[in-house]
Formats: C-alpha cells, structure tokens, sequence
C-alpha cells in the first residue's frame, strides 16, 4: 500500500474546552487507541474521579497531569483517515504552558481551534488563534465542542460561531475557508460520525472535514537549514545533534557548516527512529552523527546548513509582531526573551518603527512611544548574543517568533528584513 501523505495538526484553544477529549474521541473512533487501552483508562479515570476525562486520558500520560486535570506537555499521537496520516500535536489550553503551544505550533501544517459551544470565546480562545495566525497556520477548522451541552441547539452553534468569525477576521484569517463543525467529544456526535441529535447541520462531520486539509510542498529545493533541539555525546559513535530539518536535504557525507558557532564538519550517518537514512527532507526529525567536533562547540538554538549557504547570523532585524499579553505596555528598550526556532535569546526591542490598524494593515501611527495589547506594530530587534534567523518570506520556520516574559507569551511575529552580522 501506497504511504498516505503525512499532515501535522495541532488543536489549540482554551484550557477545558475538550481538546484532549477531542483528541481522545478521534483516536478511539479510528481505531489508533484499541477497545484494551480505553478499558484501562477507564479504570484509571475511576480511580482518580473524574468520568469525563477518560478520552483525555488518551494523551495526557503523565501522572502529574491526570491529577491537575490539564494538559502540560506536548504529545504526539498518530492516526489516519482515509485521505491521510495525522499527527497529532496536542498543545497545552493552559497559560503556563504556551511555550510548548509555540513550539507545537512551529511544526504543524494545520490547526483545529477547539472552542466550548457553552463558554464561547475566552482568553485563551483569542491568543491562541492570534498565535497559529503569526506563526504561519493557514488551514484551520473551528470545532465547536460541548454541543450536547448546548441541548444541540443551533442558535447557539450560530451564535459562538458568529464571534469566532470575527475573532478569526481581526486576526487576519480568510474566514470564508474556515470550516465551523459542531460536534460532541463527550458523546461522538459528530465526530467520526454523523449525528442524528443534529439534523440542522448538514455539513462534514470532523474527520471528513479534516480530509479537507491540503498537503503543502516539502521546500526541499531551497538550501539547508536544520535548527539544533539537542545535542548528544553517544559511545562509540561521538557527537550526534538531533533537530528536524526545516528545510533542504541532508544527505550522508555533506559538508556543513553549524552557525552561529562556525564550526564545520562532515555529515557521518543520518538517521531517524533508528533506522540510516539515504537522505532527510523537511519535517524529518534526525539524528546525525559529525566527524571530529566536540559537543561543547555546538548547541540548542545552533543552526545546521551546508559549507556552501551558511545559515545567516543577524546583527539586527525587523519584525512585524502582535502585542498578546502584557500587563501594561511595551516601549523601546525592552528586553524580553525571543523563541526563535528553538533558540531562546533575550532581544531587545531597539525602534518602534509603526503602528498598525489590525483589520487593514493601514499605518495608524509613525514611531509610537509605546504599544499595548492587540496593537500590531513594526519594530527593530537586537539580539544580545548571535543569534541564526531568517526572513520569513525566505525561510517561514526560522522567521517566526514568540516573545515570552514574566512566564507568558507577551506577543508573536514574523521577520521582515535582517541586517546579517558582519
């Protein structure tokens, strides 16, 4: 049989809205977790009282999360519809734990904003959708959950969604391609399968409506460039770097070049759930083995592309952000910590270039003093150390951002222009 394409989606929306039992709900009804596993999380779910959680359960293994109830890690669970293989990347609803919603977010193609049909739009609701818009989701579906709940009534479904829509349209999504499906995690209305309970809705239950999703092209035309996770030192073999290929190939017996360190190095063996690759694409997660380098040169954040089309070190860039969360406002010279790739580097915030009006994108103000929640602005960066990162135009996955502080994510943001280090 013919491998199905592979999709990364990642379900994102406020803490207790269901995405966990949402996730729960889709692996059971596509048979990924079996008739054995749910059994066990039954019981499991009995002895720590709570019934409803038990699709939750699915994903959220570790123990300190069954007893908070909340999701903290991301995890990453596989299934596959007719059309094609998911991977399901689990973010975290809760606030403590957007960093890991960042990083999700930075790998998946696809986005299902799980929204309560009871609760409607809460904080986490708007930042997340804000989040998947800066950080470069195009497709996504709204699910609008608890529908039971709602007594299956659609002036209710309407009404959510109604605000959804508006939520989405000041984010700057096209909302004429979002698809709204209401459907209960709970009870399966919906989900795998049409519902009877809802003969007002006439459109694609959640799994037919994620069949809709379209597969993007693999950059594997554009140049090398490998943002380092982890580095191990491994017995017998040496050095091996582990991080998913954003975008290129790499290839066994590659000449490469790891900025901003600079250090050089032949590529030994690449491989992937151990098994060697011929070569790795984009989306490949990889550990590759370098001759003669020590691991002490090379770190988290470092950038992996070949000798001959180095990753570009910036002294300085330009970025268009969105202002999250911030208790009071941000001026020039602030520091906060910047999530780029999987670099972590404290940046500061040199020049507040613009204002800009969120709906059009029209110039509000020239050089603010200050900018504040739900402002988009225009602004240059200085990074306090070298730091490896593109254009978004050139390279998307290595020219988005997060900006945390005070253990939140303060805004978002994409690269425009960088000034390379000299």
């Amino acid at each position: 049989m013919a491998e199905k394409p592979h999709i990364n989606v990642i379900f994102i929306g406020h803490v207790d809205h269901g995405k966990s039992t949402t996730v729960g709900r889709l692996l059971y009804d596509t048979k990924a977790v079996t008739e054995q596993d749910m059994k066990k999380i039954k019981e499991e779910v009995a002895k720590y009282n709570r019934a409803t959680f038990e699709f939750a359960f699915v994903m959220d293994q570790l123990k300190e999360e069954r007893e908070r109830g909340i999701t903290i890690d991301i995890m990453h669970r596989d299934f596959q519809t007719q059309k094609y293989y998911f991977t399901i990347i689990d973010a975290p609803g809760h606030r403590d734990f957007v960093k890991n919603m960042i990083t999700g977010a930075s790998q998946a193609d696809a986005a299902v904003l799980v929204v309560s049909a009871i609760d409607g739009i809460q904080a986490q609701t708007r930042e997340h959708a804000y989040l998947a818009r800066v950080l470069g989701i195009q497709q996504v579906i709204v699910g609008i959950n608890k529908i039971d709940a709602a007594k299956y009534d659609k002036a209710k479904f309407e009404e959510v969604k109604a605000k959804v829509t508006e939520l989405l349209k000041t984010v700057g999504y096209d909302v004429s391609k979002i698809p709204f499906v209401p459907y209960s995690a709970l009870q399966g209305d919906n989900v795998a399968t049409k519902s009877d309970k809802l003969p007002w809705y006439t459109g694609n239950t959640l799994l037919q409506q994620l069949d809709q999703f379209t597969v993007t092209k693999k950059p594997t035309d554009k140049p090398l460039r490998l943002p380092i996770q982890d580095v191990y030192s491994i017995k017998g073999f040496g050095t091996v770097p582990v991080g998913k290929v954003e975008t290129g190939i790499m290839k066994p017996g590659d000449k490469i070049i790891i900025m901003p360190a600079g250090v050089q190095s032949e590529v030994k063996s690449v491989e992937m759930h151990h098994q060697q690759l011929q070569q790795a694409i984009p989306g490949d997660n990889v550990g590759f083995n370098l001759k003669d380098i020590d691991k002490k040169n090379i770190k988290r954040g470092d950038v992996v592309g070949h000798s001959n089309n180095p990753p570009t070190v910036v002294q300085e860039f330009t970025a268009q952000i969105v202002v999250i969360n911030h208790k009071t406002a941000i001026a020039k010279g602030y520091t906060p910590v910047f999530h780029i790739h999987t670099a972590q580097i404290a940046s500061t915030i040199t020049e507040i270039l613009e204002k800009k009006d969120p709906k059009t994108g029209q110039t509000l103000e020239k050089n603010p003093e200050f900018i504040k929640n739900g402002d988009i602005a225009l602004v240059k960066v200085r990074p306090t150390k070298p730091i490896c990162a593109e254009k978004y135009s050139d390279f998307p996955q290595l020219g988005r951002f997060a900006i945390r502080d005070m253990g939140s994510t303060v805004a978002a943001g994409v690269i425009l222009d960088v000034v390379k280090k000299q």
